[in-house]
Formats: C-alpha cells, structure tokens, sequence
C-alpha cells in the first residue's frame, strides 16, 4: 500500500509539469491521430505521455541515439490505446522500451517432433515480453504513427500483446475483461471471426484485418487493434460486431478518425 500511494503522489507531481512545447511539436508532426482527440482527450494524452516517458528506462540498440522525439511519440500512442479507459492505465507491468533504428536480428529456439532444439535467427520489428521490454523498430514506428503505412502501426501491435498479458503469461487474444457478459460477447464475436480470417486467408482472399492475425489469437487481437485505430470507418463498415466489442473493449469511437 505505501508503494502504492508513493507511486501516486510521483505521477501527480509529474502529471503536473508543464508539457513542453517541443513536445507538442513532436506530436503535431509525429502522431497523425492526435488531431482527431478533444481538447479533455488532449490533456489527458499529456499526462500520460509525462508519466509514461517518466517511468520507463529507454534503450537505444543497434546504434541509437535516444532522442525525445522517440519517447514521446512511442509514450503517445500507447496512451491512445488508454486513453478512454477510466481508470489510469500506464502499462505497469512494462519496464523498458528497447529501440532499434530498423528491423533487427533475434535468436528463435524451436524444438522439433523428435525432439530436436534448433535455434536460428529470425528478423524482427519490435516484440513484446511478458513483464519484460517492449522492442520495437524506430523506423517502423514512425512510419506507423505519421500514417504512412495505412492500417499499420507497430506500436498498437506491441502493446496490444502487453494488454493481452495483463491476465497471464501467454497472450491468447483474450485481455482480462471487466464482466462476464463482456468475456462472452468477446468469444462469441471474435471466436467466429478469427475461424472465418484463417479461412479467407488460406483461399487467398485478403480484406480489412490483415492474414497475419490468421497466424493465432494474440495475433488477430493485435491485428485488430491496428485497424481499429488507423482504420476504424473501414472496420465499422466491412466487420460492425468486431468493430463495436473492439470499441468497447478500448471506449473509444475511432470510426471518425479514418
């Protein structure tokens, strides 16, 4: 309870710091969904971005040069993933933010049939960790945040793993939920839904939610939040159940800001 109050009083006092105005620069360039918040949605981004670029210990791999405009434009899009959640969400469980200029090499141990350990190199952008780093390529996540590759944005992505395990180790596309009815509905919606992407996929047929979500359950959730926070009028439109479980899962309305 005492680390509880003394980490409360830290981020009123943070939360309370002028937000810089380099800052808000870096927002107006960097993060394309900015200009669709309400003033209060703005203020509360704010807060966010000065606790979350508080707490977290940031590291530059591969050669970088960590930079504000780094921190608060990843600080900034996982705030808009909160940010209409009531309680105040800072992804606790996140300690670091790992930054690669561009994709990067990470070892993959798979074990075969007979039992075989294989360990091999596999090419990256970013990965979450349980309770662990959120890696992420900065190249990819400035190109996700500015808009220029639509319906894609490596940060939603990454943090959508980290809210999905909130409630446990391995992420399976289910985040802790709030009421039972909301667990049922999620099941019921997106169990169908994954079952008919997996179809589409393997005959070839692509349309709104993206064939990597095909690949499991935390992956179609992740997918899923990637387009509905840069392609929510489309996945209104083509996908309404998912649209509106994913809507009220985050309490946001982003069909508007397509």
């Amino acid at each position: 309870m005492l680390l509880g109050w003394l980490r409360n009083r830290r981020r009123k006092s943070v939360s309370g710091r002028k937000f810089p105005d380099t800052w808000e620069t870096i927002l107006s360039t960097n993060v394309l969904n900015r200009r669709f918040l309400t003033g209060e949605q703005r203020e509360r981004l704010r807060r966010h971005i000065l606790i979350f670029v508080s707490e977290k210990k940031w590291e530059g791999c591969g050669g970088v040069t960590l930079t504000d405009e780094m921190k608060v434009t990843v600080a900034a899009l996982a705030g808009l993933m909160v940010m209409g959640r009531q309680e105040d969400i800072y992804f606790d469980q996140v300690p670091s933010i790992l930054i690669y200029p561009t994709g990067y090499v990470a070892p993959e141990v798979t074990a075969g049939r007979s039992g075989i350990v294989r360990q091999q190199q596999q090419a990256r952008l970013g990965e979450a960790w349980w309770r662990g780093p959120v890696v992420l390529s900065w190249s990819e996540t400035l190109a996700g945040a500015r808009g220029e590759s639509p319906g894609r944005n490596l940060v939603f992505h990454e943090f959508a793993h980290q809210l999905d395990m909130m409630n446990g180790r391995i992420a399976d596309g289910t985040p802790p939920m709030e009421t039972q009815d909301q667990f049922d509905r999620w099941i019921s919606v997106l169990g169908p839904e994954f079952d008919r992407l997996v179809e589409a996929c393997r005959r070839g047929h692509h349309g709104i939610i993206d064939c990597y979500g095909a690949t499991s359950p935390a992956e179609f959730f992740a997918v899923l939040t990637e387009a509905f926070f840069e392609r929510g009028a489309s996945l209104r439109d083509h996908h309404p159940e998912v649209y509106a479980v994913i809507r009220d899962f985050y309490r946001l309305e982003t069909a508007e800001w397509s």
